[in-house]
């Protein structure tokens, strides 16, 4: 049983079947799908050069574009803490560079929220809870975030905090995952949002 049935319960039979076929992983499998985001797009320009470099951590980046080519691949294993793990690794292919999203997911059963680190090497952390929508989508949204430097987390206050909401669906006509995700802060505004679309390639 993945992080994701073990958080979820039986909210998780109420997600789209395609869906819990994509959050069941089982340990040492991947899932890898291709796809295009129709958007990306990140906020005021004076932020850029912060988004700029957060790409050294494999995190958030500047690039703006439509009908961009995507991949997303996710791996089911063992942390160096000994804990199940999944492991996600987006890639955006845009005309001149090519931009990863990494982060590692965990689950913590007494809080019953994921514990996500991002970047590689982590950077931020932040709790993920995971809802099932009344239409059958995964919904997550961010809760508390850190800093992170090596061993040691400095907590995030709420004001400069990234507030994250992604929600996946499938099309049923189409047969395709949509995904749309939007990351904003709450004095800023908009930090990054993209949607789009993606297909299974392989299970493996």
């Amino acid at each position: 049983m993945s992080i994701y049935e073990n958080l979820l319960g039986k909210d998780f039979q109420r997600l789209h079947p395609k869906l819990q076929a994509r959050y069941a992983f089982s340990m040492g499998k991947t899932f890898y799908a291709t796809g295009t985001m129709s958007k990306i797009e990140t906020g005021a320009i004076w932020i850029k050069p912060f988004l700029q470099l957060a790409t050294h951590w494999k995190f958030l980046f500047p690039e703006n574009g439509k009908d961009v080519p995507f991949t997303i691949q996710n791996t089911c294993r063992i942390s160096p803490t000994g804990q199940e793990e999944i492991y996600w690794v987006r890639t955006f292919q845009f005309e001149k560079v090519t931009r990863f999203f990494i982060a590692c997911m965990t689950m913590d059963t007494k809080r019953s929220v994921v514990k996500d680190y991002l970047g590689e090497p982590s950077l931020f952390y932040s709790d993920l809870t995971f809802t099932v929508t009344p239409e059958g989508r995964m919904q997550i949204r961010s809760g508390s975030q850190r800093v992170v430097i090596g061993k040691l987390g400095f907590p995030i206050h709420p004001l400069f905090q990234g507030v994250v909401t992604v929600e996946e669906g499938y099309d049923d006509m189409r047969e395709v995952f949509t995904i749309q995700v939007d990351i904003r802060n709450r004095l800023i505004g908009k930090i990054m949002v993209y949607d789009g679309e993606f297909k299974v390639q392989s299970h493996f």
